[in-house]
């Protein structure tokens, strides 16, 4: 069996480069067998003195461990990224159909795909990395310096010196004072009033007490071993955690690990696992497999029916890949990089960085929200809401009773406020007319510990002479407890059943109003030198309670109401009390319903939890595995949902949400773990990227939809001339060309201007409702390809030798680009077209641009390239008929499609 001293000796030396990353699971038996040990076999074991260590010592050891710094998911190289965008199944298709134009020997249009596929990997990696760079500028941690104690060499002084966290070594003696980070997992030798708040891990509020009691000469029981919740870590009261801050008090402590080997770096590294499918890749999967379906649909029937007609199947099958390009919106990747980008950089100056680009779409989305309550529908300030006596009734003398408490608990930490609570009530303490009374002295302070849950002062009043007086206040229950005495008005009376009911009736009360409560009870004892403890707190006098809430944000019901005037919910997921959580749903005008709390999710198989999370608002006293659970849930039940979260406690969950959303200030492992970083915590920034999402969607749904339904009318049409006509209606790079002018212009429609309409609901890729949009549309442009065939048929007269071919490909050419131009224009909005809403300048200059190549390719050299013939100028008058009935059908089939479809693109 291994002894103690062997087992912290092997906890001490530095993993070597091949081991494994340490799990959080790991990182907890390490720190509870730290924990576990006495002051004096922790220094023994990590080779390390009270004096601290030398220079040399410090510098070796750094080169072992390494800098004591998360490691911030090792940032990809350029390599990596353009792998990571060629995996786009839009990019995919592209570069198939590429390989398979080289193999035809189709090198000029190979080289044109292959084009499409570079711009929109160099855009996409171009945007996540400057916002990588953005994302990164967040991560410094909050102190960049601690303070240890250290020797210039073996035989000189100890002396506490500043140096920078990421230097610090695992030996290194540590001071901690209030406003500190913890910098590294730290064993206390010595403390002083200490409390941390430990609330990025459990998501509590209140510090914890903590105290350098060892096993040995304290009699203190170490927090439990084994695997029976992470909570054991943070319950011990030796073990300070990196990451938490110190709030009050004062102590000394020694490093145990540092960097990854820490619990948080464990807990970071734990949360690097691969994302789930989210939103976008479900949506960017369907269309795909529907352009995949066109493609297998008409490619082949187009080679059948050329190679039955013209019986050249070379030929055929050149003409049917080019026919399968045309189907393929190959800007598509590019208009998706850039519409995103786009909204992305609007964001960045205002309201958000997106570390990710499809997190854009899924903003857009999103149709649930999932948020803590804390600082998005708060203030995240407590503030003080009442003080009465036992009885209920309001008494300012519990007021000063209370603040007398929260006053000496400060002076005892040197002006440090450790509660929230205390902090509220020494707030405006001028103003409410609270002072202390002359001569007045601190004499000792029992701290808050989690097991009492109380903190009791000790003060000598100049007035009693001879006496301390003793002033405790805490949770009802336990102040309670250690009372025998109340005061009903000017008497203090014994405290039987009756007056404890009724105390207990009052606390009740002000809980299922959703204020927090503290009780006050004091007691009188003959002076005596000494420390006081917690056995000093019986026979007390109940004189009251106090009660705090955290106010809700101005800004929140209005916030809510924007966000559900854009189609999201909002549910409350918290740590927090339930009735806290129900009151503040009651400010800010949600619904809380009936409220579910972690009991009754642990209950719940995945079902059943799908159910209760769909139909649930608030979801209280969840833990970080719950949240996770919760989130699924919802996504199972067919949301698209996003969480909002800070904590290391809420790492998990924004890797299960289709969007994680985090703050600037929130801690490290919630940044890394997100996807949207928010300027501040305030709804009101959320629903602003929301709706750029959605104005990015917009315009690449609506891109998608003009070009496949124009590419798909198109391809029946050339099914239609393939059967009819001796040669082929247009050759493979001609088809390739026009394809490429028509997609150079769409680029455009990422700056265009979104109908209002379409930012009010969720919005991301629905195939049904794609190809319904295609079949109702593409077909119009089918007939104008008709008419036009027939007028340039009946123009060659008959002449079907290489002239009049290219004569009738010029026209068809320039009537598809002229009909795509105007599909723009007729197509882009719900209301188009109409003289206030207009297209956005770069998509009427690209149109524009997009017309007079249509009209003047034909008469350039280019053209003459492309075995492009000019046509006529008979042919002009006959195409402009052509073109205008184009428009009527166009108009007359899209108000057909919005009689029976409520949302248009």
């Amino acid at each position: 069996m291994t002894s103690a001293p062997d087992r912290l000796a092997d906890l001490a030396r530095p993993a070597s480069a091949a081991a494994l990353p340490l799990s959080p699971d790991t990182a907890r038996d390490g720190l509870i067998s730290w924990a576990a040990a006495p002051p004096l076999q922790v220094l023994r074991g990590l080779d390390s003195t009270r004096r601290g260590l030398d220079e040399a010592q410090a510098q070796a050891r750094l080169a072992r461990h390494g800098d004591n710094a998360l490691a911030p998911g090792a940032e990809p190289g350029w390599g990596t990224r353009a792998l990571t965008a060629a995996r786009n199944p839009f990019v995919v298709i592209l570069i198939v159909l590429t390989a398979i134009s080289t193999a035809t020997g189709d090198l000029g249009g190979a080289a044109v795909i292959a084009a499409m596929v570079v711009i929109s990997c160099l855009l996409r990696v171009r945007q996540e990395y400057r916002s990588d760079r953005a994302a990164a500028a967040l991560r410094a941690m909050v102190a960049t310096t601690a303070t240890v104690i250290r020797r210039a060499s073996p035989g000189s002084p100890a002396v506490a010196r500043e140096v920078p966290i990421d230097q610090l070594v695992p030996g290194d003696i540590v001071h901690l004072v209030a406003g500190d980070m913890v910098p590294a997992d730290l064993r206390l030798l010595r403390s002083d009033d200490l409390a941390v708040s430990q609330a990025v891990f459990t998501g509590e509020s209140r510090p914890a007490a903590k105290r350098a009691t060892s096993v040995v000469s304290g009699g203190l029981q170490p927090a439990a071993g084994g695997r029976d919740g992470a909570t054991s870590v943070f319950d011990s009261p030796v073990l300070c955690l990196m990451g938490t801050s110190v709030v009050g008090g004062c102590g000394t402590a020694i490093v145990v690990a540092t960097g990854a080997d820490t619990y948080l770096g464990a807990t970071h590294h734990d949360q690097s696992r691969e994302t789930a499918t989210t939103a976008y890749d479900r949506g960017v999967r369907d269309v795909t497999w529907l352009l995949i379906s066109l493609m297998l649909l008409c490619a082949p029937v187009v080679l059948a029916v050329n190679a039955s007609v013209r019986g050249h199947p070379l030929e055929a099958f050149l003409f049917a890949v080019a026919v399968a390009v045309g189907l393929t919106p190959e800007m598509l990747p590019v208009v998706v990089t850039s519409a995103l980008a786009r909204g992305a950089s609007a964001l960045a100056g205002r309201a958000a960085i997106v570390k990710r680009l499809p997190a854009m779409h899924n903003l857009g989305a999103m149709d649930v929200l999932c948020s803590d309550k804390t600082g998005t529908l708060t203030e995240d300030r407590v503030s003080l809401d009442c003080h009465l006596d036992p009885a209920g009734r309001p008494d300012p003398r519990v007021l000063r009773s209370a603040w007398l408490g929260a006053h000496w608990s400060a002076l005892a930490t040197d002006g440090a406020v450790a509660d929230v609570l205390d902090q509220a009530l020494l707030a405006d303490e001028a103003e409410r007319g609270l002072a202390l009374d002359e001569g007045a002295v601190l004499v000792d302070i029992v701290p808050f510990d989690s097991a009492r849950r109380r903190v009791t002062v000790v003060t000598r009043d100049p007035r009693s002479l001879g006496q301390h007086m003793l002033i405790t206040k805490g949770a009802p229950a336990e102040v309670l407890g250690c009372c025998t005495r109340v005061r009903c008005g000017d008497d203090v009376i014994p405290l039987g059943d009756a007056q404890r009911a009724r105390a207990h009736a009052v606390a009740d009360g002000l809980a299922r109003g959703g204020v927090r409560v503290l009780a006050v009870a004091e007691a009188v004892r003959l002076a005596r030198a000494g420390t006081y403890r917690p056995a000093d707190e019986r026979a007390m006098t109940l004189i009251g309670f106090v009660g705090f809430h955290d106010r809700a944000r101005p800004s929140a019901a209005r916030a809510l109401a924007d966000l559900a005037a854009l189609g999201v919910a909002v549910k409350i997921v918290t740590g927090d009390d339930p009735l806290v959580a129900e009151r503040i749903c009651r400010e800010v005008g949600i619904h809380a319903g009936p409220v579910v709390t972690g009991a009754d999710v642990a209950r719940l198989d995945d079902p059943a939890l799908a159910a209760v999370a769909r139909e649930g608002t608030v979801f209280a006293r969840v833990d970080p595995a719950q949240k996770a659970r919760l989130v699924l849930a919802l996504r199972t039940a067919g949301h698209t949902v996003g969480f909002l979260g800070d904590g290391v406690n809420d790492a998990s969950a924004l890797q299960a949400a289709d969007v994680g959303i985090s703050v600037a200030d929130a801690t490290a492992v919630a940044r890394e773990c997100a996807d949207v970083i928010l300027v501040r915590k305030d709804l009101t920034m959320l629903g602003q990227a929301i709706t750029e999402g959605r104005r990015s969607f917009g315009n690449v749904i609506k891109y998608l939809k003009i070009t496949i339904s124009s590419n798909f009318g198109n391809v029946l049409s050339m099914l239609a001339a393939s059967a009819a006509l001796p040669f082929l209606p247009m050759l493979p790079l001609q088809v390739l060309a026009q394809n490429l002018c028509f997609d150079l212009s769409q680029l455009s429609l990422a700056f265009d201007a979104v109908d209002e309409s379409s930012l009010r609901g969720p919005r991301t890729f629905v195939r049904r409702d794609l190809a319904r949009f295609v079949i109702c549309l593409g077909p119009v442009n089918t007939l104008a390809d008709l008419a036009t065939f027939a007028i340039l048929w009946r123009i060659m007269g008959g002449h079907t030798g290489a002239a009049g071919q290219a004569v009738f490909r010029a026209g068809w050419f320039a009537e598809n680009l002229l009909t795509q131009a105007i599909a723009v224009h007729l197509l882009r909005s719900r209301w188009a077209p109409s003289p206030r809403r207009h297209a956005a300048r770069p998509v009427l200059l690209s149109t524009l641009g997009l017309a007079l190549v249509g009209l003047g390719l034909p008469l350039t050299p280019a053209g003459a390239a492309l075995r492009l013939g000019a046509p006529p100028a008979v042919f002009y008058p006959l195409l402009a008929v052509v073109l205008t009935g184009y428009a009527l059908a166009t108009v007359a089939a899209k108000a057909w499609y919005l009689r029976r479809n409520a949302r248009w693109l």
